[in-house]
């Protein structure tokens, strides 16, 4: 038996009096109803919750309410709600099993929304992409990458990802390990770098460039420079900064490593 069947076979079965009384509750409830959302929509402007996230909640809220009015008016009637609540139970378990992925990403655009690990315009790392937040939806976050690519990221693979906010600081470490010769000076190459670092733009006295001795290879020495700069200047700082190295160990003769075969013979 489906709905309109259910309701066909009560609609002839109530009094005007029934309907009055029907009616009646409806205004009730609608009033009720409009009560209701003015006390939760004033309950969750005090809360530090997303815009977002208040008004999914009160829409949310708001058509569980609709539903219970609809059956509180059908019980009224005196209209059987056993086999219409059965059927409805069945459907909206089939919409649940069909729209899972679309409510796992809500679920997760909740959580993100409600958390708030990144904001729009934060340069991020998550599910192994990395990009500005240009927009959170409740499904989705779009980022824009580095190199021009627009990025949809689904929520629910988002919100259960490892997150790495570069933003949230306000300002980035950069990090680059170059090589040198066991032939080269430590004091040299620490000048060198100190000078390439120097030489680079917007870089942050504070923390301060420092340069550190990180390994040692088989034929060369590794170094790493690190230095802060703000998040809107990395890139730009990161390849001034990979220029000046070059340019810092040719000016001090050091020798920047390579793989290579050295073959000796021996005359017999």
């Amino acid at each position: 038996m489906n709905i309109s069947e259910i309701l066909s076979t009560s609609l002839g079965s109530f009094t005007i009096g029934e309907a009055l009384s029907a009616l009646f509750t409806l205004l009730v409830c609608l009033l009720v109803i409009r009560t209701v959302m003015k006390v939760v929509s004033r309950l969750l402007s005090r809360t530090h919750l997303d815009a977002k996230v208040q008004k999914y909640i009160a829409t949310a809220l708001k058509a569980v309410l609709y539903i219970l009015t609809a059956l509180i008016i059908l019980g009224s009637l005196n209209i059987d709600m056993t086999s219409l609540v059965a059927l409805l139970s069945v459907c909206s378990l089939g919409v649940t099993l069909a729209m899972e992925d679309i409510l796992g990403n809500m679920a997760g655009g909740l959580v993100i929304l409600s958390t708030h690990p990144f904001h729009i315009g934060d340069y991020v790392e998550a599910d192994g992409v990395g990009g500005t937040i240009e927009e959170i939806a409740l499904n989705h976050t779009k980022l824009l990458t580095a190199n021009g690519q627009y990025i949809l990221v689904p929520n629910r693979a988002l919100s259960s990802s490892k997150i790495t906010n570069y933003s949230r600081l306000g300002r980035r470490r950069i990090g680059i390990a170059v090589t040198a010769s066991y032939d080269a000076s430590t004091k040299d190459v620490f000048a060198a770098c100190a000078e390439a670092m120097d030489m680079t733009p917007n870089l942050l006295s504070d923390p301060a460039p420092v340069t550190r001795l990180t390994g040692y290879g088989e034929s060369s020495i590794e170094y790493t420079l690190y230095c802060w700069t703000a998040v809107g200047d990395y890139w730009d700082s990161y390849f001034a900064l990979m220029e000046n190295i070059r340019t810092a160990f040719d000016k001090y003769n050091v020798e920047m490593t390579y793989n290579h075969l050295n073959v000796h013979v021996i005359e017999k």
